[in-house]
């Protein structure tokens, strides 16, 4: 079982695309609209996001987010650095040897992180 898709409620659909495009890797090319207006995006790695309109997206909790993991820090601090100078909300950011991430707010104030980590296996795991 794989999480293949992320519905997201958005007030503005052109501007919500244009940010995972711009920065997400979002493929303008697989674009699809649906009859109730959904647009649904897809990235290289066949992860779909769904963008559907509302008319206000509410407050949302402080730990909700969604993360995208890569493969190096420095990709972590290069995509940082872009996010930072188009003046995107950065709400927190992480340099240690092991973790390199940082979480930003879409513009509808989703939380967004990005992260790389060398052994997420050293996690402690509750149960």
């Amino acid at each position: 079982m794989q999480l293949k898709h992320l519905g997201l409620p958005v007030s503005d659909v052109a501007r919500s695309r244009l940010f995972y495009e711009t920065y997400f890797a979002f493929d303008p090319a697989t674009a699809q609209v649906y009859p109730d207006g959904t647009v649904i995006i897809r990235n290289g790695d066949g992860f779909d996001l769904a963008l559907h309109r509302v008319d206000a997206v509410g407050d949302l909790p402080p730990f909700l987010h969604f993360g995208f993991g890569v493969a190096s820090p420095d990709r972590v601090r290069e995509l940082h650095g872009r996010l930072l100078a188009d003046n995107v909300d950065i709400i927190e950011y992480d340099d240690e040897p092991f973790y390199v991430a940082f979480k930003a707010a879409d513009p509808d104030g989703h939380r967004i992180e990005v992260y790389w980590e060398t052994n997420p296996e050293t996690s402690t795991i509750i149960s």
